[in-house]
């Protein structure tokens, strides 16, 4: 696989800009992938083309009618990388913003006083949204508690609270705090065990990097996702919604088709970078595999990257050569665990005696660049039942290396020395 590969690694990272450097920084090592991943140098070229052209997508000329094309090959390529066979891709001013819309509309829609079901884990993208308008559409809100030593919701946790009158549920794909992937068709089989017409939303961002979407699998009616994340760029997000979500009232215009959700004229160049996304993973399941279908090339892009990330979650919780691994150094303590599964590419971590802002701090004038997590809006959910004031996130990529580990390993365990 990816691993065993040092060839294979080179060329993933020269697809990538600023792969080991930072124009503000200079060199630097990129664990803020969950953040924000790395942007592929074929996204800031594609941009920078469609950015100077003037003309509206589908107007009767021929660059509107070129780039309405771009926009619907994107659409196309959207639905195989995520393997939706039906329902309708649309874009938004971000992740975040396309997830209220869909929660909203699903809120709105649904009998007074019947339920909407979400979890503790979830980002307050999903949270937020559907306790305000479980409140405003008078519904009442579940909350399911995640399991704080594993960082995970599973679908027992859901079949535990479920009832018939649930009308509206949230999932979070994967926490950009625990690191941990939650098993989105067993939790949407549960619901739908109990409340069949149930509208289920996904929260799918911090998921989307690692390459294993499978809309048709999980037997739901929404997932976004923000292609910042996934190796595009920012200011824009991407929604998938079924054709029972697509057809249900929702803000729209006057007389405007029924089915329609984008508002105003839209980006052509987001589309086109999406597209791009999807090229480079069809790219990389030709080098990890010998399938020819496009679907499978992406399939094997997504288990390659998996394993890869795993690698070197292991890594740095294990350690490499002659240096300790996270999990060995007793002024350091892993969130969810050093032995969990549901890991996808991230670790976090406490160091004992330090303020996580300083942990960061000292990291980033290494050119080691790490995040820190607060018991705030974003995380407080997570951290306050742990005791937590904050944490240091470490995130992963398939384009990070083991020597890129060690830098950081040793750095960490030099933190030691001073607790």
């Amino acid at each position: 696989m990816i691993q065993n590969n040092s060839a294979l690694i080179d060329a993933i990272r020269d697809r990538f800009a600023h792969v080991d450097n930072c124009p503000f920084q200079g060199e630097r090592i990129f664990f803020e992938n969950a953040g924000g991943a790395l942007t592929l140098k074929s996204v800031a070229e594609t941009s920078a083309f469609y950015a100077a052209i003037p003309d509206n997508p589908g107007r009767v000329n021929p660059a509107g009618q070129g780039t309405q094309n771009v926009i619907n090959k994107a659409k196309q390529d959207l639905a195989v990388f995520m393997n939706a066979s039906s329902g309708q891709f649309f874009a938004g001013e971000s992740g975040t913003e396309l997830l209220f819309r869909m929660i909203r509309t699903a809120c709105l829609v649904a009998p007074k006083s019947t339920k909407v079901i979400g979890s503790s884990i979830e980002h307050p993208a999903t949270r937020s949204a559907a306790r305000r308008w479980a409140e405003i559409a008078e519904l009442d809100y579940v909350n399911v508690p995640h399991d704080d030593d594993t960082g995970l919701v599973t679908a027992e946790d859901y079949a535990e609270l479920m009832t018939p009158d649930v009308a509206v549920a949230t999932i979070l794909h994967a926490s950009p705090v625990t690191g941990m992937g939650m098993d989105v068709a067993a939790i949407s089989a549960a619901i739908r065990a109990v409340a069949p017409d149930c509208l289920i939303i996904v929260d799918g961002i911090q998921h989307a990097a690692h390459g294993q979407m499978d809309i048709d699998a999980y037997d739901v009616d929404g997932y976004a996702i923000s292609p910042y994340k996934v190796f595009s760029r920012h200011g824009y997000g991407i929604a998938w919604i079924s054709d029972k979500l697509s057809a249900l009232p929702h803000d729209m215009l006057i007389n405007a088709p029924a089915t329609g959700w984008e508002f105003g004229t839209r980006d052509a160049g987001s589309y086109a970078t999406a597209s791009d996304v999807v090229s480079y993973f069809d790219w990389l399941g030709g080098e990890v595999s010998d399938e020819t279908d496009h679907r499978k090339r992406i399939e094997a892009a997504g288990r390659a990257i998996h394993a890869y990330e795993t690698h070197l979650t292991n890594t740095a919780i294990n350690g490499t050569g002659n240096l300790p691994g996270l999990c060995d150094m007793d002024h350091v303590t892993i969130l969810a665990g050093a032995d969990n599964p549901a890991r996808e590419g991230l670790v976090s971590i406490v160091v004992e005696g330090r303020a996580s802002e300083d942990v960061v701090d000292v990291l980033n004038q290494q050119g080691i660049r790490t995040h820190t997590r607060k018991a705030d809006h974003y995380s407080g959910n997570v951290l306050d039942p742990l005791g937590l004031l904050d944490c240091i996130r470490i995130s992963f990529c398939h384009y990070n290396t083991e020597q890129e580990i060690a830098r950081l390993l040793a750095a960490i365990k030099e933190l030691g020395k001073e607790c």
